[in-house]
């Protein structure tokens, strides 16, 4: 147990099923924090249909099942790329619960993949408005918040292995996840005075849902069959294995307790030894 108990948690992007925002907010609801689940809510065009999405009915039935471990939760539709839908998230966490104490940025597009030569600008803006953009302005209201309760606090940025190593058909997705490294060092020591501490994780390859989709893809870009890239993946990991929702969602709930409390800027990997950079 990290002693989490009575913290107010903002976890974006965790409105989806087997996803790893529902995997952190359950683990931080076991930890005692009342949580905030926060998604899109609604398909929004071709480029945020359902199947990438959080939807209304799922947010709540996460929130249902974090108020089974005995936690506070509410649910509070939000697109990142939105300054004043991002700004009512706040403000509906604080009529909710008093106070913003932990902000996981783990609202991402890991779905727009082209040739670079061929990557359209609208996938582009896409993508680095959700991953980059959302998480600055996410992270700028929160720590707003954190200054004026006088109380310090915790930002966690899900990054990715993209944020250490280049990917083919995924420029957007790279550039942003390193640009986000970039954001997490900054903030860190920007931030630090106000005893807010900041800090990336960085996984590798997980089969969510998403990586469902991303292992179709790139099984039929390199001609194998699913099941052999998904080995390949296997082989190539020191540990044999894949990640899981919860190995990220443990590496968060130890960021966001005071055993990390000399633990800030800082791109942690979890990768089962895959990525060590």
């Amino acid at each position: 147990m990290y002693h989490l108990q009575g913290k107010v948690a903002i976890v974006t992007g965790s409105g989806r099923h087997k996803g790893i925002g529902e995997a952190i907010v359950l683990r931080l609801a076991a930890e005692g924090c009342r949580v905030v689940v926060s998604d899109l809510g609604k398909p929004q065009g071709e480029e945020f249909s359902e199947e990438h999405i959080g939807t209304t009915a799922e947010m709540e039935e996460i929130a249902e099942a974090a108020q089974k471990l005995g936690a506070q939760a509410i649910t509070v539709a939000c697109d990142v790329r939105s300054e004043t839908q991002v700004e009512s998230l706040i403000a509906r966490t604080i009529e909710a619960f008093g106070a913003v104490d932990i902000l996981v940025n783990n609202a991402g597009v890991g779905y727009l993949m082209e040739p670079f030569t061929e990557f359209k600008e609208s996938s582009w803006d896409a993508v680095l408005d959700v991953n980059l953009k959302g998480a600055f302005l996410c992270s700028k209201h929160a720590a707003r918040q954190m200054i004026r309760q006088g109380t310090g606090g915790v930002i966690i940025n899900i990054a990715s292995q993209a944020a250490k190593s280049g990917f083919p058909y995924a420029a957007a997705y790279t550039a942003s996840k390193h640009g986000l490294v970039g954001l997490t060092r900054s903030n860190a020591v920007e931030l630090g005075k106000y005893r807010i501490r900041v800090n990336a994780v960085c996984p590798n390859h997980i089969t969510t849902g998403l990586g469902h989709w991303q292992n179709q893809f790139f099984s039929e870009k390199f001609g194998l069959d699913y099941e052999t890239y998904l080995q390949g993946i296997r082989d190539r990991n020191p540990l044999g294995r894949t990640g899981m929702v919860e190995d990220i969602a443990n590496a968060v709930a130890f960021l966001a307790s005071d055993q990390a409390s000399y633990i800030t800027g800082e791109a942690m990997n979890v990768s089962g030894g895959e990525e060590y950079h």
